[in-house]
């Protein structure tokens, strides 16, 4: 079944790009199409699928989503839950388990997904329109619809969102099942669309952008130009109203003359991944200009040590330049899931590490912080200093969150490997098991083996058809060059010279670097192996001057991994806590806390009140700092990423 669909998946595919003129020049490896077996990432994709997206399945019967369909159906009763995306909380849980499906058939699964998919058929009206918080009284729909359909659409009905989401789940599913009766739905949807929306139509800006990647997804599957057409349509509805007040929906100008993050963080990055897929797909240079001065200035200026975007809870939003505040960051989960879909299409388009650097640094860090270890309590928000009064949940009234990661974690194989002709790239350090055609017809398997992201020794199999030229391209990760990210937001205090180093069939190798990959261009044989290491070390980490909110403060890391502090660890205050530049740091790997982690340790000196609270007295204590993305996995508990390295800077405020 497996192998049946696969050749379905990349008959569609390439089906669809034979219809093209252009396309990304870097083509990610599908994720169906890379088998996972590696200690850090199996357990959690595993705990995904059977435990997030169960729970996230049964919460969507529990709130009422799943009843909002059957009254829509009906035309009888209310609609129960909040909000008027509701909705997309079936469609994501149903798109993680057919992402899930794909690599792990589950017929018990699959025959409760089609029932929901029945469901939702019921509630499309027969014009293809699809919004149950209208359907099921279409006199008094929901408050953010408007009274009528799609003259709310450009604030907050969210009809086009609803949509967008629908696209991607029906696109996974068919994929992953060869199945079309989701596939139709959202077909009859989106033809509603194509007749309602265009020129000479109506042209909102969509509200809430990911219809613009939905409708792509459709392109690819049916190869129908009228999809394509669209998404771009939506793309330069934008900005017509010509009004500043409208940067929450990045609504404030034509996207071609934006040159900034602003607004709805989550919003910003779906479109951002909209006009990166556009653009790949028609050649448009001016969206390339417009995404790639965007990223820059997302990336120098508005990204936190974390991987996360979205400074401000008003809003939901991006700050202004710099504005990067610790107790209050926002950080939502989904943000971080969406900078990860926009870098890995930065990457596609222009092939080069930093790209990766930017979603790996999300990836371990704010994603996984947004799921506990045991799959059933989430982060909406994700700062970098708490109280102890915040803590993690099992849903939200918004839970776009818990279901957005169902069906991202389904699909993290799909950023490790990507090729270009006759290039092989190797972007993430999972271990795995990926097959791929070089230029379309040269098979070659390879195996990665590491203990990533602890360890920075990883070794490759190569196990091509028959003897083939091509050339193996490993990335090079910032942080094993002194430069966490990109540009001078974050740098090593006096950070140790970092290394790498190569082997091929036990000898040494000098690779020469291109954007950022290690190349090694030869005729590969079965069974030759590449010995890559990177030389992890602890490394401190401080902020831009300009970022005020970090100013004297210091962050570790090692590797990709972000270290915090949490009291369940230590004796003292967190926040009354000093690290000294020249405090010694230690790695131990804790076997019997938080599923088995590595900790760092070392001395720094608490600050605390004497006896008769009138002075302060200070003593050096041993601390130990966790992985940012395990805190609170034991209750609520004060937590600091940034700390004061002299007393100075001590600041005795969670901020």
């Amino acid at each position: 079944m497996k192998k049946t669909l696969l050749l379905l998946t990349v008959t569609v595919i390439a089906g669809s790009m034979a219809a093209q003129s252009t396309d990304y020049p870097y083509q990610g490896v599908p994720f169906n199409q890379v088998k996972l077996n590696d200690a850090f990432w199996l357990p959690r994709v595993e705990t995904n699928r059977t435990a997030t997206i169960p729970a996230s399945f049964k919460k969507c019967e529990e709130t009422g989503r799943v009843q909002n369909f059957i009254n829509a159906a009906t035309h009888t009763g209310k609609f129960l839950t909040t909000f008027p995306f509701d909705d997309t909380d079936i469609y994501k849980t149903i798109e993680g388990a057919s992402f899930s499906m794909a690599v792990h058939p589950d017929q018990k699964l699959g025959k409760y997904v089609d029932s929901l998919i029945t469901i939702v058929s019921k509630a499309q009206e027969p014009d293809g329109y699809l919004y149950t918080a209208r359907t099921i009284d279409p006199k008094h729909p929901q408050s953010w619809g408007g009274k009528d359909r799609w003259i709310n659409e450009s604030n907050m009905s969210h009809e086009l969102y609803n949509s967008g989401h629908l696209f991607e789940a029906a696109s996974a599913h068919y994929l992953a099942t060869g199945k079309r009766n989701f596939l139709d739905i959202a077909l009859k949807n989106a033809d509603l669309l194509t007749q309602v929306f265009g020129p000479g139509k109506r042209n909102d800006a969509p509200g809430h952008e990911i219809v613009e990647m939905g409708l792509v997804r459709l392109y690819r599957i049916t190869a129908d130009k009228k999809y394509l057409d669209l998404a771009k349509f939506f793309i330069d509805c934008r900005g017509k109203k010509l009004n500043k007040d409208r940067s929450y929906w990045q609504d404030q100008s034509p996207v071609v003359a934006q040159k900034e993050a602003v607004g709805h963080a989550v919003r910003a990055a779906y479109l951002y991944s909209g006009v990166a897929d556009v653009a790949a797909l028609t050649g448009n240079k001016e969206y390339l200009s417009a995404i790639d001065s965007i990223w820059e200035n997302m990336v120098s200026k508005k990204f936190y040590i974390n991987g996360g975007i979205g400074a401000k809870h008003d809003g939901e939003s991006f700050g202004k330049n710099y504005e990067l505040p610790n107790q209050s960051a926002y950080n939502e989960t989904c943000a971080a899931i969406a900078n990860v879909y926009w870098n890995f299409r930065m990457f596609e388009l222009h092939g080069q590490t930093k790209y990766i650097d930017v979603l790996e640094r999300s990836l371990y860090n704010n994603v996984l912080s947004g799921v506990s270890l045991d799959g059933k309590n989430f982060f909406y928000p994700n700062p970098l200093a708490a109280d102890g009064s915040y803590t993690r949940q099992p849903w939200f009234d918004c839970s776009c969150c818990p279901t957005n990661l169902c069906r991202f974690m389904s699909s993290v194989t799909g950023y490790i490997y990507a090729q270009k002709e006759n290039s092989l790239y190797v972007n993430l350090f999972i271990g795995s098991i990926a097959t791929l055609k070089l230029n379309g017809k040269q098979d070659v398997k390879i195996s990665q083996t590491s203990n990533y992201p602890w360890d920075g020794a990883i070794s490759f199999t190569l196990q091509p058809v028959k003897s083939t030229k091509f050339a193996l391209r490993l990335r090079i990760p910032g942080w094993a060059i002194n430069q966490p990210v990109p540009g001078n937001l974050y740098s090593y205090i006096n950070g140790s010279k970092t290394s790498y180093s190569l082997k091929v069939n036990g000898k040494d190798y000098s690779a020469r670097v291109e954007d950022g990959y290690a190349v090694i261009d030869r005729e590969w044989k079965k069974n030759d192996k590449v010995e890559y290491n990177l030389a992890m070390t602890i490394q401190r980490v401080a902020a831009n001057e300009k970022v005020i909110a970090d100013r004297g403060l210091v962050a570790l890391e090692r590797g990709p991994i972000l270290f915090c502090l949490e009291d369940k660890d230590n004796s003292f205050d967190v926040n009354s806590f000093v690290l000294p530049d020249a405090t010694a740091l230690n790695l131990t790997f804790e076997k019997d806390i938080l599923s088995g982690t590595y900790t760092i340790q070392g001395k720094g000196v608490a600050i605390s009140p004497t006896a008769d609270q009138l002075d302060l007295r200070s003593e050096t204590k041993t601390f130990t700092a966790i992985p940012y993305n395990v805190w609170d996995n034991r209750g609520g508990s004060k937590m600091r990423v940034w700390l004061p390295r002299n007393f100075s800077m001590l600041k005795l405020s969670e901020e």
